[in-house]
């Protein structure tokens, strides 16, 4: 949790600016040309001349655009765009993103066109305005299928260029300012979108001041009440300890020349929202949190902070386990400083902060003191801003290998939060991942290839599942293989958006192939139940289908009936209506009935087609197929009890399947065997399913009363004779009571 300053014993802060918050409406007294001074005169500190006259030309132009509009709270529009300018000279920013601060609302809200904007200011300005503007909305679309696009849109433009990104959060700062005027509902779901999205991007980029108070605001305007209670509360502490506080923070200024340590100490608040989320997580009541003050040590370099550690320590005890070093481990936004937590007087706990004055000003304004486009050599990146242009090329990865735009937003939103672990590869170098993240998501944070041909894992030199969760100073080492390829069960316990994007997009693409063929076989035997053949369907039928259904190419409907996303049988008599309709149309007889023919399963068509796990069908077997939408064709037993108790009502995604003839897949299948409990029963049961040539890929042992066991088998055959040949031989043997197939599959598969 980042505290906020205590007012009379922090240090003056690069505050935030306040001007955003004008008041109601423009005939009490608001004045556009004294806004506008106030932000000239601050630009012209530190830009050139010719730049500010471009200021003053970019404020005329929104002015004109602004003209006659308000807000919610009945102010002037255009106090807006000024606020949200002052807030980017704040931070410095050059001379274009101004302008584009002043005009990123004029092609959303007037007639001026990119084109305008591009002739009056330039390119970089242009580009800087449409990356900050909305896309404007299809009507089929929902509110939050527009609004991922925007993000999408907005993500991708900050990946070229971050100050679209400090645009964007200086206008939401703003609005969130302003966010009384708006009716509750909107408020709380502009709020909930501000500590999703851009609060944590703020966190990212190492803006803390600025991540800090959206989530202040954030917490006001999606929990009023709470926050009112919570405040009170802190009020009342805050008088209660102050003498407290003055004390200690008296001993640790007194105690820093001691050690030689020139330093400055100032007291902080935790702010109202960290102190929330810790009662939350931790589910605490407000009087049970006891650290809700804190120290910042400022001191000149990074030997000065570990003396300051060692001078603090000995003053006071540290509370074992807290000592964080984000110094020589800094965060992945760039943010560096020691952390502790001590037993001050009274046994309070408090938490302290030790950083130098320039690890001070990152951690304040992060990326937007020193951004990326001022030099595009590698040479004059700092450390920080090699992270942030690493993690904006990430975004065009996820971009590359993401679905839709929610898909992208999810992604998004996953590596948003801050890494937590620090793990290292065998040739020493560091990474950064998420708390929880496994060596799946290692492995993809080497390279796709690795994450993609990953077979198993060392971690510390010791053989590990590819499912372990990686904890801090762990050395991992990743085993490829090349014809590895990912599994999607991977998906469930990966953390890392890279990850889960790369996964996706290959068994996408993978099961995408396989589903197109699928339904092009389950459209051909559709197709032969009402008489046609594929080949039947003309051009023009397809034209007219294809066009009803906003498709563009066959290949899509054939994905989809593969997915199950559409019926075959659907397709199928469409396709002939309109064949129909052109024969007759055309004065010729249609095309006879035929005899329909089932669909030929051969068990290694991929993902496409699946073996049900809940009866395990092997060949021999008579056999139905389920279409599962989005999942392709699943092949049951026809008197699977999960397919009549939970699919009786789907007949119509019923389908006729048969096995193809010369399969030599192998298929799971299991058997249960009754024994008696003899000394060496066991390895000859394995022996004779091994000498029919079958693998055993699992057992598990239960007892009986009377002293028999029953042994599970899980074990590999060609087809149904070759598994009554195994069955057979078992049953030879003199300590084995029954044999029976086992034909109760996973117990998963059977709940849903």
């Amino acid at each position: 949790m980042e505290p906020r300053p205590l007012a009379p014993l922090s240090p003056p802060q690069p505050a935030l600016p306040t001007s955003g918050m004008f008041g109601a409406a423009a005939d009490n007294g608001f004045d556009e040309a004294v806004e506008f001074a106030r932000l000239r005169t601050q630009a012209a500190r530190y830009l050139k001349p010719e730049d500010v006259e471009r200021l003053e030309a970019a404020f005329e132009l929104a002015s004109h655009a602004h003209a006659g509009q308000f807000r919610i709270s009945g102010e002037p529009y255009v106090f807006h765009p000024l606020a949200v300018a002052e807030t980017l000279a704040q931070w410095h920013l050059d001379a274009q993103a101004l302008i584009a601060g002043l005009l990123h609302d004029v092609m959303e809200d007037s007639h001026v066109t990119k084109s305008d904007i591009e002739g009056q200011f330039g390119k970089t300005a242009a580009e800087l305005v449409d990356g900050v503007s909305k896309l404007d909305r299809i009507e089929s679309q929902t509110y939050q299928q527009a609004q991922a696009e925007n993000y999408r849109k907005m993500f991708l433009a900050m990946a070229r260029d971050v100050r679209v990104i400090l645009i964007k959060l200086a206008d939401r700062l703003h609005n969130m300012r302003t966010l009384d005027a708006v009716r509750p509902d909107k408020r709380r779901r502009i709020a909930r979108e501000t500590l999703e999205i851009f609060a944590p991007i703020a966190n990212r980029l190492g803006l803390n001041t600025l991540y800090r108070e959206l989530q202040e605001l954030a917490f006001k305007n999606t929990h009023p009440m709470r926050y009112r209670v919570l405040g009170k509360a802190l009020r009342a502490v805050r008088g209660d300890q102050r003498e407290l506080i003055m004390r200690l923070m008296t001993s640790i200024r007194e105690r820093m020349p001691v050690w030689g340590v020139d330093a400055e100490v100032y007291g902080r608040e935790k702010h109202l929202f960290g102190i929330y989320r810790k009662m939350l997580e931790k589910r605490l009541s407000f009087e049970q949190v006891l650290d809700i003050y804190g120290f910042r040590i400022l001191v000149k370099d990074i030997p000065g902070c570990y003396l300051a550690l060692g001078a603090l320590h000995e003053l006071y005890k540290p509370v074992p386990g807290k000592m964080k070093d984000y110094i020589a481990l800094p965060k992945a936004n760039g943010y560096q400083s020691l952390h502790t937590t001590v037993i001050g007087p009274n046994g309070l706990p408090v938490e302290v902060q030790i950083r130098t004055n320039e690890m001070h000003a990152v951690a304040e304004s992060g990326v937007a003191s020193h951004w990326l486009y001022k030099d595009g050599t590698a040479q004059s990146l700092s450390d920080l801003q090699h992270k942030t242009h690493n993690w904006l090329q990430s975004l065009l990865e996820l971009q590359s290998t993401s679905g839709d735009s929610s898909e992208f937003l999810e992604h998004v939103k996953i590596d948003l939060f801050p890494g937590e672990v620090f793990v290292f590869t065998p040739a020493g170098q560091i990474r950064n991942l998420p708390r929880g993240a496994t060596a799946v998501d290692f492995a993809y944070s080497v390279h796709t290839d690795v994450g993609n041909r990953c077979v198993a894992c060392r971690i510390n030199g010791e053989l590990r599942p590819l499912r372990s969760e990686l904890k801090n100073g762990d050395q991992v080492e990743i085993t490829t293989a090349q014809h590895a390829h990912p599994n999607p069960a991977w998906l469930s316990y990966v953390r890392t958006g890279k990850a889960r994007a790369e996964i996706r997009h290959f068994l996408k693409t993978v099961h995408q192939e396989e589903a197109t063929h699928l339904g092009e076989r389950l459209l051909s035997q559709s197709l032969r139940h009402i008489g046609l053949h594929l080949s039947d369907i003309g051009t023009t039928a397809w034209e007219r289908f294809l066009k009803e259904f906003s498709c563009k190419q066959r290949e899509e409907i054939f994905t989809d009936i593969g997915l199950g996303k559409r019926l075959a049988a659907m397709v199928a008599r469409r396709l002939a209506d309109l064949q129909d309709e052109k024969a007759i149309s055309d004065g010729e007889t249609p095309a006879r009935p035929r005899t329909p023919t089932p669909v030929l399963i051969q068990g290694g068509e991929g993902m496409a087609i699946q073996m049900a796990r809940c009866c395990r069908p092997i060949p021999g077997d008579p056999i139905v197929g389920l279409l599962r939408k989005d999942q392709g064709l699943e092949v049951h037993l026809n008197d699977c009890p999960v397919l009549t108790r939970n699919h009786s009502s789907e007949r119509d995604r019923w389908v006729d399947v048969e096995w193809e003839a010369g399969g030599e897949r192998l298929f799971d299948v299991g058997i249960r065997v009754l024994i008696h409990h003899r000394r060496g029963v066991l390895a000859r049961v394995a022996s004779a399913i091994a000498d029919q040539e079958a693998n055993i890929q699992n057992v598990n042992m239960e007892s009986e009363h009377g002293g028999d066991t029953i042994i599970h088998f899980t074990i590999q055959v060609k087809n149904r004779p070759h598994l009554a040949r195994i069955m057979r031989a078992v049953r030879h043997i003199p300590d084995v009571v029954r044999i029976v197939r086992d034909r109760s599959g996973d117990k998963a598969a059977e709940k849903r």
